[in-house]
């Protein structure tokens, strides 16, 4: 039996390849709103870690200046373009969030990736959460579509600036290869 991880996968690639053949119909631009099947590129997915880095220096600078609000999304971008990054690594092309979401937990359940299951599940929607603030795809939401100014939750603030450093640093590993950054003698920047 399929799970809703590998279901929601299955409809994100169906849904790309539909809009992607629509388009080509009407002779126009192809893109999708879903997940593609590509050739696994190592290039594109360091590309997004360094995104994703310095999208956690803008979630320091913004939190820094009293823009914590901003700081929210920063910190929602630095998580994503780290999903995106072990995306493409896998071989995906995502245009949509919650498909992306959905290939972590797919790598996930089928092995090919080992990351945290709180990293997946904090950036889900979850209607049922009884913790609202465990959700930072809504914090995102939250905080970009709301009048707020000012996240007063410093322990919150905290939770996700050290949850996306240490996130960076495993999907580096999870890019180049476990002892890879080593052995090609690439220097990190802290």
């Amino acid at each position: 039996m399929d799970s809703q991880a590998s279901k929601h996968v299955n409809w994100c690639l169906k849904k790309a390849e539909k809009e992607i053949e629509g388009l080509k119909n009407q002779k126009r631009k192809a893109h999708h709103r879903g997940l593609l099947k590509v050739e696994p590129n190592k290039k594109l997915a360091l590309e997004h870690v360094e995104k994703a880095r310095h999208n956690l220096e803008v979630f320091k600078l913004l939190r820094k200046n009293n823009s914590s609000d901003w700081s929210i999304t920063a910190g929602f971008y630095t998580l994503y373009h780290c999903f995106l990054a072990i995306a493409i690594k896998q071989g995906y092309e995502s245009k949509n969030q919650t498909c992306t979401i959905a290939l972590m937990e797919l790598l996930q359940e089928q092995g090919k990736i080992s990351i945290d299951k709180g990293i997946i599940e904090f950036m889900k929607y979850e209607e049922e959460k009884k913790n609202y603030g465990d959700s930072l795809i809504e914090l995102r939401e939250d905080y970009t579509y709301g009048v707020d100014i000012e996240v007063k939750d410093e322990e919150q603030l905290d939770k996700i600036e050290n949850l996306c450093v240490e996130f960076i640093d495993v999907v580096k590993d999870i890019v180049y290869g476990r002892g890879e950054r080593k052995l090609f003698g690439i220097e990190e920047k802290r």
